[in-house]
């Protein structure tokens, strides 16, 4: 699945499993978990039905930082993002922002940063969703 900005890998595991795997993955690197949103829950809160639909708001000051200091409006897409959901077939997607699209939108001259937290998040979104990943 393409759209712009965004990267979309199919889970071999349900929904739950991937949330779980990508927490796990993401904690493992030394990073820290800020945010955790299970969109579905408020759905079923106010009678609405949805998929799974779990986005899990993660980083590291080392990392987003520089990109920051070089240009501040990145703050609104960092710290990183993942979304883990659920299609109308049953399928497990993880959707994030690539670091790379992140400092392009934003004009950000950071390039060791992009290429740790790129290298970060493709080994977490592996874990995440590869059955040939450990976590």
């Amino acid at each position: 699945m393409a759209a712009d900005g965004l990267t979309t890998i199919k889970s071999a595991y349900s929904a739950p499993e991937t949330m779980a795997r990508l927490e796990a993955a993401v904690i493992a690197k030394g990073m820290s978990v800020f945010a955790h949103i299970d969109h579905a829950a408020g759905a079923a809160g106010v009678g609405l039905p949805l998929r799974p639909t779990d986005l899990l708001i993660f980083g590291s000051p080392k990392g987003g930082t520089p990109v920051m200091q070089s240009v501040q409006t990145a703050g609104i897409d960092l710290p990183l993002k993942a979304l883990v959901w659920q299609d109308e077939a049953g399928i497990t997607w993880l959707t994030y922002n690539p670091p790379a699209w992140i400092a392009e939108r934003h004009g950000a001259d950071a390039q060791a940063a992009i290429h740790g937290m790129t290298g970060a998040i493709e080994a977490i979104a592996a874990i995440a969703t590869s059955e040939s990943s450990t976590r």
